[in-house]
């Protein structure tokens, strides 16, 4: 039985590339590409491929919202992202959007077939790129208190040190132990760094 293959990009090279690599393959079924998350959503409504590849940057409307759409509307479709990028939070935000996968897009031949017939079992698929770069992050992932994640988590929604201190009912000099305690933990230089390193990390 043939697997049915749709691809979402907003790059028609890609699009040619991934099609030329998969187009002689006889269990693969070629539906065609949108270039954009509407067309992608307006295909969906008539005909259902089995795997979706699916850009993470379309030009309206971001590959992760378009992702939680699409397996909301058809959980049944297996959607693999693509991306050039392999930085840990996009991928995280896919998988947690519902994605089965992630592949840069210098993919193999062989890789891309692998993915395919991973994600059509039921399991999950990392590149290698990926997976590398996200046990990375795990072993690197510093090991905070209770206190310090509920600092953090309000550090991220942008508090200052007295607005921590008053709602988590302790002194400012406390609220700036905390801080200093967090931006040493996770080497961060600054406020901003600790964020995008807490949300890499997955601990916000």
């Amino acid at each position: 039985m043939s697997k049915k293959v749709f691809i979402t990009d907003d790059h028609f090279m890609v699009i040619e590339g991934i099609r030329s690599l998969l187009q002689n393959e006889q269990d693969i079924e070629w539906l065609g590409h949108a270039m954009s998350a509407a067309a992608c959503l307006e295909f969906l409504e008539n005909q259902l491929p089995d795997v979706l590849l699916m850009d993470i940057n379309l030009p309206d409307q971001k590959g992760t919202i378009l992702c939680k759409k699409v397996k909301d509307k058809y959980p049944q479709v297996q959607i693999l992202g693509l991306s050039t990028y392999d930085q840990q939070s996009i991928v995280r935000n896919m998988l947690n959007n519902g994605a089965s996968g992630y592949l840069l897009k210098n993919a193999s031949k062989e890789e891309l077939l692998e993915a395919i017939e991973v994600v059509m079992a039921g399991g999950e698929y990392l590149c290698m790129e990926v997976a590398e770069s996200l046990k990375q992050r795990m072993i690197e992932k510093p090991v905070i208190t209770k206190r310090e994640q509920e600092v953090l988590r309000l550090i991220c929604d942008g508090l200052t040190n007295p607005e921590i201190a008053e709602k988590l009912f302790i002194s400012l000099p406390t609220a700036n132990t905390h801080r200093k305690s967090l931006l040493k933990k996770f080497e961060a230089r600054n406020v901003a760094s600790l964020v995008k390193m807490a949300i890499e990390a997955g601990l916000v």
